[in-house]
C-alpha cells in the first residue's frame, strides 16, 4: 500500500496511462469506462503518440450506447510527465513510440483500431475494452 504522507493510512489513488496512436478511439473508450467503472479510486490519463484532430464519431456513438459520454473529450499528445506519473501504463498499438521507465508497470492490449470501422466492429471493440477494463477495477480499486 503506498501512503499518502508519513502517518497518514489512506492510499493514494492509482494512476492509470491509456495510450494509442491517435488516442481517438480504444484509449479514449478505456479511459471512459475505467472513469465510470471506478470513478474517483483511480486517477486516468489518456494519450496517443500521434493524436488525431478529433474523436472517432464511431467510438463516441458505441459508448453512448453503453451509457457513457466521452464526446467532450479531445486527443491529446503523449508526454514523457505523463508516462512518468502513472502506476499503470496500457499501450494499444503505438509500438516503439510509447516511452518506457524502469518501475513502472506495462501492459500491451492487442485491440483492434476501430478507425474506419462500422458501428458493429466498433461495438464490438467496445465490448473488448470494457471487459479488459472492468479486469483492471479488480486488480487496481476493488
Amino acid at each position: 500500500m503506498v501512503l499518502a504522507a508519513r502517518g497518514d493510512r489512506r492510499p493514494l489513488r492509482p494512476t492509470v496511462l491509456f495510450v494509442c496512436v491517435h488516442n481517438a478511439g480504444r484509449s479514449q473508450m478505456a479511459a471512459g469506462f475505467l472513469r465510470a467503472l471506478a470513478g474517483d479510486r483511480v486517477e486516468v490519463l489518456s494519450a496517443g503518440s500521434e493524436p488525431g484532430e478529433s474523436l472517432n464519431a464511431v467510438a463516441v456513438q458505441a459508448m453512448a450506447e453503453a451509457g457513457i459520454d466521452i464526446a467532450g473529450q479531445q486527443p491529446r499528445l503523449l508526454r514523457n510527465d505523463q508516462v512518468q506519473a502513472a502506476d499503470v501504463v496500457i499501450t494499444m498499438g503505438c509500438g516503439d513510440t510509447c516511452p518506457v521507465y524502469p518501475g513502472k508497470r506495462y501492459q500491451d492490449w492487442e485491440l483492434e483500431d476501430p478507425a474506419g470501422k462500422d458501428l458493429a466492429t466498433v461495438r464490438r471493440i467496445r465490448d473488448q475494452v470494457r471487459a479488459r477494463v472492468e479486469s483492471l477495477v479488480a486488480l487496481l480499486a476493488p
